[in-house]
């Protein structure tokens, strides 16, 4: 946003109350935890760590871990999906681009890709904004189960009562 000469303070901060059903902010401030309990396992050598969760609006913002080589998950998204590669780097068998630290990607809705870490990559984390829910498939299109912001809620509510932070530690990145 352009600074402009029309506010002559613009270092004041905003002095009328928000919006009454405001929502809060969610700050994390280290997005990459040095504790791993809190990333939540998905498969094994997967975790992802949630940073919003958002039940109004069906969409999830989190960072995947990947610790293995091979393919992941086969998978369709009806809405669009971005993601910025933070370590290491991966790729989908259906494209022929390379997701690498530093880069970013949108994916289309009617997007349906596999996703593969190479076998040289000993560490992955990505982070992704997904909307809607990921639809896994076979590699004919038949429906193997999916994911949405409330399957993610549980998979968080489980791990963590689990291991001792307990069932509302999630609450933080619910919105």
């Amino acid at each position: 946003m352009p600074l402009t000469d029309k506010d002559e303070n613009p270092r004041i901060p905003y002095q009328l109350p928000f919006p009454a059903d405001a929502q809060q902010e969610i700050v994390v401030p280290q997005a990459i935890p040095e504790d791993d309990r809190v990333w939540v396992p998905q498969a094994e050598n997967v975790w992802f760590r949630p940073l919003c969760l958002n039940r109004s609006q069906g969409y999830w913002v989190n960072l995947l871990k990947v610790r293995k080589a091979g393919a992941l998950s086969r998978h369709r998204h009806p809405n669009p999906v971005h993601g910025f590669v933070l370590k290491g780097r991966w790729h989908y068998l259906e494209h022929d681009w390379t997701a690498e630290a530093g880069g970013y990607v949108y994916e289309p809705p009617g997007e349906t890709h596999t996703l593969v870490v190479p076998d040289d990559v000993e560490e992955m984390i990505t982070l992704f904004q997904v909307n809607g829910v990921m639809y896994y498939v076979d590699p004919w299109g038949k429906h193997l189960g999916y994911e949405d912001v409330f399957t993610k809620i549980d998979m968080c509510r489980k791990h963590y009562e689990a291991i001792g932070l307990g069932r509302d530690y999630v609450d933080r990145f619910i919105r």
